[in-house]
């Protein structure tokens, strides 16, 4: 995983408010304090893990609760509590790209590119055929990602290769289901760890 960032949107809409001077979502017209507001709910700021409901449903001690919370924050397999975009990925009537590109030169700056970029806010180094990188996109529209892709091959000349893009408008994001996406990547995490506690199991022995 290059970058995992699902909140970045909201740097989106941000930039979309200063540039227009509104922003309107589902006939509501946020303002700069909706936005203040917003900006600190999806980064967890004023959103607490509620440790007295745990310890009821597990029947655990507060210290044992966070104990074990901070264990599973420091291996990676959680993240704080924040507030999400209810498509998980992409603000409210964006539109979210799913693309594979070949990167061929340079990639360490395109990576370090891409981990800045509040379009992307989630990203994977793969191997799929001649495609090496996986992103997940948010743009305004479709000529909105066509001027964003132009400018990384401008800025990084003979770097791209091919490209095989997916463009899911607001109403397919629905589709998302963001409790499986979210397990699904515990589940990568917890296959990476059994991973590594394998092979440091087989190098004692």
């Amino acid at each position: 995983m290059i970058k995992y960032s699902p909140s970045s949107g909201i740097h989106l809409m941000e930039i979309d408010f200063q540039e227009r001077g509104e922003l309107a979502i589902n006939d509501y017209r946020l303002d700069d304090l909706d936005l203040k507001i917003l900006e600190c709910l999806v980064s967890g700021r004023g959103i607490k893990v509620n440790h007295s409901l745990l310890c009821s449903r597990s029947g655990l001690h507060r210290r044992t609760v966070e104990r074990r919370i901070n264990a599973l924050l420091q291996e990676g397999l959680i993240s704080n509590p924040v507030c999400r975009f209810p498509n998980f990925f992409v603000p409210p009537n964006y539109v979210l790209t799913y693309s594979l590109f070949e990167i061929k030169k340079s990639k360490e700056k395109v990576m370090r590119e891409i981990r800045n970029d509040p379009h992307i806010p989630i990203a994977f180094k793969i191997i799929q055929g001649k495609y090496n990188i996986l992103l997940f996109g948010n743009h305004r529209s479709l000529s909105d990602h066509l001027r964003w892709e132009e400018g990384y091959r401008r800025r990084f000349p003979d770097s791209f290769g091919s490209a095989n893009i997916t463009y899911l408008s607001p109403e397919m994001t629905i589709s998302f289901d963001q409790q499986i996406v979210s397990l699904s990547i515990i589940r990568d995490k917890l296959e990476s760890f059994r991973g590594k506690n394998l092979r440091k199991t087989v190098q004692v022995r």
